[in-house]
């Protein structure tokens, strides 16, 4: 069904039965244009799945041995406390943005980061007692990047010189006019990465691209930056990194491999040493206990993470068997001994967990709640492989609706991760469950070429503009297989996507318009030029080096070629944009010049903008909308038989 006659299809019916009448609310932040209202029975029907919460472990509070976590109770997520497993949780913070938070060694002093409308120009703040005092410049965009071991100093970057350089400065938070610059950027791509335990120097790091980062230490007497490997040798990256009894550093890095393996790097030679094997899967995020015996490491095996403790002394490696397959992130152990971190899986929100490394016990810190449904009953995903045109094998998750309830071929939407430097990797699916549980529509996750965590030869695979388009093609290999697996309606296959998925959307639903009913496209790239030129300047070199560089005319050409609004008028399926209007990232304009070119055409688009929210939507009341418009979206496309028998 064209869009077109399915909003006339929709507002005849909402007409034509005064039980449909009842529509439901917009928030006042949201702006839509070329879109039917939502029926109140959409809302009703989703509410139990919207209503879920999760939980993310933030740190441990060494005054008290309490756990510090970020959760939702209001619109956004704030900070809380838990003094003890599955204890009450203290609300800290009370704003109308999103917050993050860190807590110094000591349990002392917390430092906010909050920006404004998604904006991403972030200001720091020192929590007291539920208010937040003001430590930045209120303007510029500020990034924390830890404290040292005392508690009395952190260090952040800034662009406040210059509006587009991250220049690292130092601070005592408990008295903002000590902040001083220690190193003055030559450019984008600079971060800080915390302090030394000595205190003696600043760890830096200069990002260039997910294959190619450097590591430096500034001498804080001297202020005299020091390259920790030849940042003129070969390329390589890093996942993680902790400091061991002797200053050197415990790291997990590519070099001289495919993948981040763990290793020992000498700080004053950047010689590095491979340690452990852990089952030859890439190590992804480690860290170091107290007293400096234990690592523990996680590891990335095919999508799903494992966790281990790795003796220094010894080098045994443990497997932890005591956590079901999901995802952790955020490890940290706590001075007494435990390491706290969040864990997620198909049948469980994210929530806050620790673990004891000798017993492998596991406790669980919060439960969040999951609007009253079993997400017991949540299905989970199978792996899919295929090979693309040049047989390069690519991966993805499929989620299939219960075939007892909904035998037969089933309709299925393709939804595409961001990055392009991202891997989908099978989580809890929040209220998209909604579409597996109650509308039979199956759910595919592809990591196409380009995606994380199949190392750095995957990764660059479609890096610069000549090679952008294999990464569609992918798509194309999947849509072969899906098409012809019996239980998937070959005719109802839909896509979404947002950032770079969101190029892929449209370039997919360009690519394979006879074979895609609808795409769903958010805060999505529309012409690669356009967002080169207008993305923020402390991001236009990096993602340069991922998309080539607009100021080269060969590459400029290649880009425009490439670029989904230069031949959006070739399609006619519908078509939902969604957008943040403060979206640094991707800028509104890129969506703003794709609507008003398909409606030149003379086609019909859903256009959904939320004015307060940046590169995609964090306010739950802005979410939920957006989730009730995609529901009528897909179903009316989808579902439309089914609704008329």
């Amino acid at each position: 069904m064209r869009l077109a006659a399915l909003l006339a299809t929709t507002a005849v019916t909402l007409a034509a039965s005064p039980a449909m009448a009842q529509v439901a609310a917009k928030p006042a932040e949201l702006t839509t244009s070329g879109m039917p209202d939502i029926p109140i029975e959409i809302v009703e029907a989703t509410r139990p799945y919207q209503e879920y919460r999760t939980a993310g472990f933030r740190g441990w509070d060494a005054s008290d041995r309490s756990m510090l976590i970020g959760t939702r109770f209001g619109n956004v997520s704030q900070l809380h406390k838990v003094a003890m497993p599955l204890g009450m949780r203290q609300q800290l913070t009370f704003e109308a943005e999103p917050v993050g938070g860190s807590i110094d060694p000591t349990g002392s002093t917390i430092v906010i980061s909050k920006d404004a409308g998604g904006s991403e120009f972030s200001q720091l703040y020192r929590w007291e007692n539920g208010n937040l005092v003001l430590l930045t410049d209120g303007e510029s965009r500020n990034g924390l990047g830890g404290w040292n071991e005392e508690g009395t100093q952190i260090l952040y970057s800034s662009t406040k010189r210059n509006g587009r350089d991250g220049d690292i400065y130092m601070m005592d938070p408990n008295d903002p006019s000590t902040s001083r610059m220690i190193f003055e950027a030559p450019g984008v791509g600079w971060f800080p990465g915390g302090f030394n335990e000595a205190g003696t120097h600043a760890i830096v790091v200069k990002y260039t691209s997910v294959t190619n980062m450097d590591l430096y230490m500034i001498d804080l007497a001297t202020g005299e930056l020091m390259a920790v490997r030849d940042p003129e040798g070969p390329d390589w990256a890093f996942g993680g990194a902790a400091e061991a009894a002797d200053g050197n550093w415990f790291i997990a890095a590519d070099i001289d491999s495919d993948i981040k393996r763990l290793g020992t790097m000498d700080v004053s030679t950047g010689d590095f040493a491979p340690i452990g094997d852990f089952g030859g899967w890439e190590v992804t995020s480690l860290d170091i206990n107290e007293e400096k015996t234990m690592l523990a490491v996680v590891t990335n095996e095919r999508g799903s993470s494992q966790l281990w403790f790795y003796d220094i002394a010894t080098g045994e490696e443990r497997r932890v068997d005591t956590l079901p397959p999901g995802l952790i992130g955020g490890v940290d152990f706590a001075p007494w001994g435990p390491l706290g971190f969040t864990f997620t899986s198909a049948t469980s929100p994210s929530d806050a967990y620790s673990i004891n490394p000798d017993t492998f016990e596991v406790t669980r810190w919060t439960k969040s709640e999951t609007g009253g449904l079993d997400p017991e009953a949540n299905v989970g995903a199978e792996l899919v492989e295929v090979e693309s045109f040049d047989g390069e094998k690519v991966t993805g998750w499929l989620y299939r609706p219960d075939p007892a309830k909904f035998p037969g071929e089933r309709p299925l939407i393709v939804s595409i991760h961001g990055g392009p430097e991202g891997q989908y990797r099978p989580g809890f699916l929040g209220s998209r469950n909604y579409y597996l549980n109650e509308l039979g529509i199956g759910m595919f996750y592809p990591n196409v070429r380009g995606s994380t965590g199949f190392g750095r030869r995957f990764v660059s695979l479609d890096n610069g503009p000549f090679l952008r388009e294999d990464s569609v093609k992918d798509i194309g290999a999947f849509l072969d297989a899906l098409q012809a697996d019996p239980a998937i309606d070959g005719d109802a296959i839909g896509v979404r996507g947002g950032s770079y998925g969101g190029y892929m959307c449209y370039a997919s639903i360009l690519a394979y318009k006879d074979r895609l009913v609808g795409a769903e496209c958010n805060v999505a790239i529309s012409n690669f030029v356009t967002f080169l030129e207008n993305t923020q300047d402390y991001r236009r070199d990096l993602r340069r080096a991922e998309y080539g560089d607009e100021r080269d005319p060969e590459q400029r050409a290649k880009l425009e070629e490439i670029s989904p609004l230069n031949r959006i008028e070739e399609v006619e399926d519908p078509l939902f944009v969604i957008q943040g209007a403060n979206d640094p990232r991707v800028p509104k304009s890129e969506a703003d010049q794709l609507v008003e070119r398909v409606r030149a055409n003379g086609q019909d688009v859903w256009y959904l903008v939320g004015e307060n929210e940046g590169h995609g939507f964090r306010k739950k009341e802005n979410a939920d909308y957006y989730g009730w418009a995609a529901i009528a979206f897909w179903q009316d496309l989808m579902l439309e038989d089914e609704a008329g028998e």
